[in-house]
């Protein structure tokens, strides 16, 4: 049975493995995929050791995604922007890396929520990884309007930088703030990227970034509404979501890479979000 597992510190909290159970049976593949937690000093020695076990597979999340990136010798276009991985493969003696989040979340936005995202103003809320991993997708989607604030603006506009380099031609408005000069004026979809679905914090947000039609989106997750959906809702905003559909559409794209195989993701997202 080919072995697969998900790395990161802490991972008990982690539904990877009763989602990649779902997709392997329904998509008939015999694979154990398996929760391994590991402290950061031995990170590296840990992945390698599992490829050079028999391992197939390695999803890789919190705080080591960054990490993981360095680690490898081939990497997708979507790691290179991202400056992070959270899969990885081992292929004739390649170790292998690429970052299913973005598309994950573009996946969970535009075909399950529908959300329209050509020609779309979309705020991004964070710089940091999460953020990082997501950028590309929606320029790709044909974004007309990204703002990105960040806690320190240098950080968000070194982002801007960076994806200006990197996106030659790209046709959307890209445009970095700080906190303290967002501008006020409503959005299509707003998205947190930033680690209040976990710490509990959330910074002020103006009324006039969200319309009742404006989506609120947190990329993270929990039992029931984060502190950002919450803020969102008192903001004006009708429609506030969370990660999950992202969470279960980039592993979806991360068996596709391992198993050639493209599960059916709807009803183990309806699954998942019935068991919360």
């Amino acid at each position: 049975m080919d072995r697969y597992e998900v790395i990161g510190n802490p991972v008990s909290h982690s539904r990877s493995p009763w989602i990649h159970s779902r997709f392997a049976l329904q998509t008939g593949q015999s694979i154990e995929y398996q929760r391994h937690e590991v402290v950061p000093e031995q990170f590296e020695e840990e992945v390698h050791h599992f490829f050079m076990t028999g391992g197939c597979g390695l999803n890789i999340t919190l705080p080591f995604k960054e990490r993981a990136c360095a680690l490898t010798t081939q990497r997708s276009p979507r790691v290179e922007m991202a400056g992070a991985a959270n899969t990885l493969g081992y292929t004739a003696g390649v170790l292998w890396a690429d970052n299913t989040d973005g598309v994950g979340l573009v996946r969970d936005l535009a075909e399950n929520l529908r959300v329209p995202l050509r020609g779309a103003r979309v705020l991004l809320l964070g710089a940091g990884g999460a953020a990082r991993g997501v950028v590309q997708p929606l320029l790709e989607a044909g974004v007309a309007m990204l703002d990105i604030i960040n806690r320190s603006p240098i950080r968000a506009r070194e982002l801007v930088s960076e994806i200006s380099s990197r996106m030659v031609g790209a046709q959307a408005v890209i445009q970095a703030y700080g906190w303290d000069d967002l501008p006020q004026q409503p959005y299509d979809v707003v998205l947190n990227a930033t680690a209040t679905a976990v710490t509990g914090s959330m910074p002020d947000l103006p009324a006039t970034l969200f319309t009742s039609r404006t989506l609120a989106y947190d990329l993270g997750y929990g039992s029931g509404m984060t502190p950002f959906m919450m803020r969102a809702r008192e903001r004006g905003a009708d429609w506030v979501v969370d990660g999950l559909g992202m969470l279960v559409e980039q592993a979806a794209e991360s068996f596709f890479l391992w198993r050639g195989v493209r599960p059916e993701t709807m009803t183990v997202l309806q699954d998942l979000r019935s068991s919360l």
